[in-house]
């Protein structure tokens, strides 16, 4: 209740204009009179016609509308005023002497906020005025910060985006220099301290592009700057590339990559979203998998959908852990095996564009034997052609949308 004080008499109400409308003067007047005493704007109008019109041009806060008038009734005013786009979102209390329950449902159906009887009390007038104007208040208040919170968000998104987008370059040529120092190089040339440190700085320049890159993509993908474009391509295909990928990954860490090529399916959807998933997945995997231990690929059919997973013998995750993975208000992520740490954004990705191409994300996992992680992607059909939107974004080579 006292919140409800303070928010009331934190409003100015010299802002708020009210339109009085009686074809009878005198109560023109005295409610003119009550109601700039209180430091309400008002204007009036002696008829529904002319309360049609000044609440077009004037744009009032309330209307106080008299029920029985010479041109049109109240009822009729305020179906009209309800009907208008412009006008249908001020509220409307009806002065009148009618009190029959017909009356008062017929009013509220005609798109009235409440009633006052004629003749009216002063104190009650106040009340239910300040009443109707506080939820106009709050209304405004909702607005300015929905937009307050748009725009935050929107600099949010481009902030991510242009340092996603700076950085991951410079990151991607370090990234590069390093993956060949640490192939090219032995610990003889360097000595054992050194080349640990160099392997150490390589893993966390991987940690950090990943990172960068699936932050450039996130925002992208919410800000709709990131769009679906359809191919067929085989399942083969996507995960030779991503053991290529990987495989000095692992052997760095000791992880053996068993990719089972037994079944190869023929899908639709964008290859460069599905390669994001499946090398989230192989990052994962890696990162949780001890030393010496084996990392599993396969595809697998499930009714139109093929099914891609990766399964790794690592520390698994607990089950009140696997449900806080896919959720967007809950930050969590853990340590790997030699310390590596994750941002948490990856998974929520993979998610998001699993949903984007008709597919879902799947966790099975037990902790201390290991996890795994699939992603379903819809088989193609025969004979079924690209969407014709998609289409031409495909043959339009200059059109097609990126991902950086």
């Amino acid at each position: 209740m006292s919140e409800d004080v303070t928010f009331e008499s934190s409003i100015n109400k010299s802002d708020y204009k009210i339109l009085i409308v009686d074809d009878v003067m005198s109560n023109v007047l005295l409610l003119k009179i009550l109601l700039t005493k209180e430091g309400f704007q008002v204007t009036t109008a002696s008829g529904g016609n002319e309360c049609i019109q000044k609440s077009n041009s004037e744009n009032p806060d309330l209307i106080l509308l008299d029920v029985m008038m010479p041109d049109l009734s109240g009822f009729e005013t305020a179906k009209i005023l309800k009907a208008d786009e412009k006008t249908k979102e001020i509220p409307i209390i009806f002065l009148t002497a009618l009190n029959s329950p017909q009356d008062i449902v017929k009013g509220f159906q005609c798109g009235a906020s409440d009633f006052l009887p004629k003749p009216f009390n002063k104190e009650e007038l106040v009340i239910r005025v300040m009443h109707e104007i506080s939820l106009v208040a709050a209304k405004r208040l909702i607005v300015q910060q929905n937009n307050e919170l748009k725009n935050t968000i929107v600099g949010r998104d481009k902030m991510y985006s242009v340092i996603a987008h700076d950085l991951r370059s410079p990151m991607g040529s370090v990234k590069m220099v390093l993956n060949m120092i640490t192939m090219t190089a032995t610990p003889d040339q360097l000595g054992p301290e050194l080349m640990e440190l160099i392997n150490q700085a390589n893993q966390q320049c991987e940690e950090v592009f990943s990172l960068l890159d699936n932050l450039l993509k996130w925002t992208k993908s919410q800000t709709g700057r990131l769009n679906v474009v359809y191919q067929d391509f085989h399942t083969d295909e996507l995960m030779l590339g991503v053991v290529e990928i990987f495989d000095m990954v692992a052997k760095m860490k000791n992880i053996e990559l068993v990719y089972d090529n037994s079944v190869n399916l023929e899908v639709r959807a964008d290859i460069d979203m599905i390669k994001t998933v499946v090398r989230n997945f192989m990052s994962n995997a890696i990162k949780f998998s001890e030393s010496g231990s084996k990392i599993e690929m396969f595809v697998r059919q499930e009714g139109e959908f093929a099914k891609i997973s990766v399964k790794d013998h690592g520390k698994g995750i607990s089950e009140e852990n696997q449900s806080k993975l896919f959720r967007k208000d809950v930050t969590y992520t853990t340590y790997g095996t030699a310390n590596e740490e994750g941002s948490g954004l990856g998974l929520l990705l993979c998610k998001d564009f699993a949903v984007k191409n008709g597919g879902d994300i799947f966790l099975e996992s037990q902790e201390g034997v290991g996890s795994t992680f699939s992603v379903t992607v819809p088989l193609r059909k025969e004979g079924e052609p690209l969407p014709s939107a998609v289409q031409d974004i495909v043959d339009d080579k200059d059109e097609a949308p990126t991902i950086e």
